[in-house]
């Protein structure tokens, strides 16, 4: 017995859509957006809720005890008809991810904890500012919901929250590493877990994106706490990719390094550690930039659009593929993965 919004609507909506003759992508996806009024349908969340909606096919209904939802069957764009949700919305990274779904016609609902640069970036960019913890189960699922009951359902999750400090082990303090391993990996593994929960209740699979980083295959003395606890993240990723697969949802991974900003929103991670590793170095902040710039192979600027564009080849469904890691970092051959 289902009686819960977010666990109906993303069964009507996944029910709802129709085949899109394409094999990597097989399914066009409707936004259920909520209206005034009572519909042409009315639903109870029962049982018998799949036959009524592949009997009726309504572009109107009421959902009993929740409201009444405007069926829309948006066209505009490759992710036209999905809905996105981005951890970590609020850094430079989140954002940039956040700005390229929009631009591509996805539905976006931009998650962090801090509520002030999120209604910043909802008056920048067309999106939902959800406020999340990713470190709190009942906060997870509640983000969820709202997504679902704003729109109907999630198709596209970017797990992009995380934290970072720098502390040789010796002098490490394990309060500390413990916060980074509340965000980084239990972050990771209650964000996936609601994910894989919501696509398999829809039933049109899904993509997962773990924003992951060159650290896993790579780590650096002093960052032993953010090397140690991405690897544990993207490894949780690659375990949903096996899991989640059965339903059709594909588990991806990429890997930036030295990502400094998007545009004037500086990144939250370089903010934590930029300082010391300046000093280690007898750096400023430009040229700290220009030291990572200059280690890659391609001389490149690893910018945040260049992360978000990794971001929609999986999104996007170029290749069959599932359980990949994409580096986005000039090419550094310590952090090639292997």
């Amino acid at each position: 017995m289902m009686n819960q919004p977010s666990q109906v609507l993303p069964v009507i909506r996944g029910l709802l859509a129709t085949p899109s003759g394409n094999e990597d992508d097989p399914w066009r996806r409707v936004i259920l957006h909520s209206v005034t009024g009572k519909g042409d349908v009315e639903f109870a969340s029962s049982d018998d809720l799949r036959a009524r909606v592949q009997a009726t096919k309504p572009t109107r209904f009421t959902l009993t005890g929740v409201g009444t939802y405007e069926v829309v069957h948006p066209t505009d764009g490759l992710l036209a008809g999905k809905i996105a949700l981005v951890t970590g919305a609020a850094g430079a990274i989140g954002a940039g991810i956040c700005r390229a779904l929009v631009e591509k016609g996805a539905h976006v609902a931009a998650c962090d904890i801090a509520a002030e640069p999120l209604r910043a970036l909802a008056a920048e960019i067309n999106v939902l500012p959800v406020t999340m913890d990713v470190t709190d189960k009942q906060s997870v699922a509640d983000g969820f919901a709202h997504v679902t009951g704003t729109w109907g359902g999630v198709d596209i999750v970017v797990v992009n929250a995380g934290i970072a400090m720098v502390a040789p082990l010796m002098e490490m303090e394990l309060e500390a590493f413990r916060r980074l391993e509340k965000v980084n990996v239990e972050g990771t593994l209650l964000t996936l877990a609601e994910a894989g929960r919501h696509m398999s209740r829809q039933g049109t699979g899904g993509d997962i994106i773990l924003v992951s980083t060159k650290n896993v295959f790579a780590p650096g003395a002093q960052f032993g706490a953010y090397s140690a606890t991405k690897a544990a993240s993207h490894q949780l990723a690659r375990i949903a990719s096996l899991e989640f697969a059965a339903f059709d949802v594909r588990v991806n991974m990429v890997a930036p390094d030295a990502v400094f900003s998007d545009g004037q929103r500086k990144s939250g991670l370089w903010a934590e550690v930029g300082p010391s590793r300046m000093k280690a170095r007898g750096l400023d902040e430009k040229g700290l930039e220009e030291y990572y710039r200059d280690r890659n192979l391609l001389k490149a600027r690893v910018t945040a659009k260049h992360v978000a564009n990794a971001v929609l080849f999986f999104a996007t469904r170029q290749t069959p593929t599932t359980g990949a890691t994409i580096p986005v970092d000039g090419g550094l051959p310590d952090a090639t993965p292997r």
